[in-house]
């Protein structure tokens, strides 16, 4: 099977990141999520890349009006009366054609701004909350019966495209650059159409009547894989494994990850033997994959750089890596040489391409096929006997030459680790020294700490004497003082009684002395009263 192609409708160059929609909902129908576990946002799309700045520009503006995260919905609502608001919530749970009327009435900047809130959710930067708000979301609309392709007919076009985006989880439905049909959206929505935007073709693709295309809602089997049901937009290389019977596709980590990939006997293989096989998990067939990774870098090797060509090996590696038959071997250990060949350094991309081009005809030379067709049954002249013996000593010095070279650049790298082993064990002596001192020179502290520490002690025992005997000695003046203003008090009290006693007979005396002068006043009166 040829290398995966991009998409004949497909436009954009760019992956999105999305919530895996539920599968197994059927068409028109009741949607629950029950049973069902969903991914991350963050964690869904199968390669990401980043759409514009625009999104940044877009997050930075929502995260400055953003005041509470238990309700991120309501942060792209601010300039309006509260009875004109609509939140994200309003828009996943309330009626359609009450949602499209109030919209109608909304600002196109505050519809923006609702699409910008959604898509800062959908990234997914923001942590759990809005990991757990998406997920509300979508359980919110995915649990309607009224979302049909009829009742989306009349929905606003911004309600429409924020519906999609809450069921797909993809926020490139969002975008301002990308604008689809409403009837597209709609297709979409209810799983009649390709959630990828570079595909958006009509489902079941190709209208494929297999199992899996006719059970599984939404699924592409034109840029989907089988296992995990995601897309990206990786073409031309070993990334993808093509079925050669149903043509459906599979990333080749899915398909080592669930062991897709084994070891098995498939028509081209002679009898008795065996080859690395891929399993289609739509069709449950096998597909012989020497001769597609041949396929792959004949047609696609020659555009890559260096950097594609040592990840393209990185995966040819990883699928011949359990082989158990010559020619899967002879290919990994090829590509691990080449590999090491263009980290050092020695070897650039076009003589590598060039190398593994020129190791794939060899290995198409000495294929079982190749080698049955050429005898024809016929008898074999002792001068050709002769030269296939020859030729058979020949690749096993050549083969014994690639062990030697493999056990060579294992000894290499076995030493560079022991070195490196040696190097990092003085590295651990010098530190462990270092840690002594320190630990030495922290023990001297803790010493010195310790004195200070009983000196303080000390020093606060001292203190406490003193002045528990400057306490007892203000109880002392205390009761001496008390003493005192008592003894004070009565000779206050004694002096002022004999100051008053003084006064009372002064008065006395004074009165004693008036009564005296008034006796004889009033006999002088008399007196002279008879002279008269």
């Amino acid at each position: 099977m040829l290398p995966r192609q991009q998409s004949q409708s497909g436009t954009l160059q760019t992956s999105f990141s999305l919530v895996p929609s539920d599968a197994h909902l059927p068409q028109e129908e009741p949607r629950s999520n029950s049973g069902q576990v969903r991914e991350s946002p963050t964690e869904s799309a199968s390669s990401r890349e980043t759409w514009p700045n625009v999104e940044a520009m877009l997050a930075k503006k929502m995260e400055s009006g953003k005041t509470d995260n238990d309700n991120a919905e309501h942060s792209v609502v601010r300039r309006l009366s509260s009875a004109d608001k609509i939140s994200l919530r309003d828009i996943a749970r309330e009626r359609v054609d009450l949602i499209s009327e109030k919209m109608h009435h909304l600002s196109d900047e505050f519809l923006e701004e609702l699409k910008s809130g959604l898509r800062v959710i959908l990234d997914g930067n923001g942590g759990s909350q809005q990991r757990e708000e998406i997920f509300i979301l979508q359980k919110l609309v995915q649990n309607r019966t009224d979302l049909t392709a009829k009742t989306l007919l009349i929905a606003n076009r911004v309600q429409l495209e924020i519906l999609v985006a809450i069921n797909t989880g993809i926020q490139a439905f969002l975008h301002p650059n990308v604008t689809l049909p409403q009837t597209t959206l709609i297709e979409i929505f209810v799983y009649k159409r390709c959630r990828n935007i570079a595909c958006q073709n009509q489902l079941p693709a190709d209208d494929c009547t297999c199992e899996l295309c006719s059970n599984r809602n939404g699924f592409c089997n034109l840029c989907m894989c089988v296992i995990c049901n995601k897309f990206d937009f990786e073409v031309n290389t070993c990334r993808w494994i093509g079925c050669d019977l149903c043509s459906h596709w599979t990333h080749t980590d899915c398909a080592i990850r669930d062991g897709q990939i084994c070891m098995g006997s498939s028509v081209k293989s002679g009898p008795g033997e065996t080859e690395m096989l891929f399993r289609c998990q739509a069709c449950n067939r096998t597909s012989e994959l020497l001769g597609w990774v041949k396929d792959v870098f004949q047609h696609c090797a020659p555009a890559w750089d260096l950097e594609a060509l040592t990840r393209e090996l990185d995966y040819v590696s990883r699928i011949f890596c359990g082989s158990e038959y010559n020619r899967g071997l002879r290919l990994f250990w090829k590509c691990e040489d080449l590999k090491e060949k263009m980290k050092t350094g020695v070897m650039d991309s076009s003589m590598a391409c060039r190398t593994i081009l020129g190791f794939f005809q060899e290995l198409e030379l000495d294929s079982p096929r190749s080698i049955e067709n050429g005898e024809g049954g016929r008898l074999i002249a002792p001068q050709e006997a002769c030269t296939r013996i020859a030729d058979v000593v020949q690749e096993a010095i050549i083969k014994m030459e690639m062990v030697a070279d493999e056990k060579e650049r294992r000894y290499k790298k076995a030493r560079m680790d022991v070195e490196a082993f040696e190097h990092e064990v003085e590295d651990k002596t010098r530190e462990a020294a270092e840690l002594k001192v320190e630990k030495q020179r922290k023990k001297l502290q803790i010493e010195e700490l310790e004195k200070i520490v009983r000196l303080k002690l000390a020093e606060a025992d001292m203190f406490q004497l003193k002045a528990n005997e400057a306490k007892r000695e203000v109880e002392r003046l205390q009761l001496i003082a008390l003493a005192k203003s008592e003894k004070s008090e009565e000779d206050y009290a004694s002096s002022y009684l004999k100051q008053r006693l003084k006064e009372a007979e002064a008065e006395k005396q004074f009165l004693l002395e008036k009564i005296k002068m008034q006796e004889s006043f009033r006999s002088q009166n008399s007196g002279g009263a008879d002279q008269s």
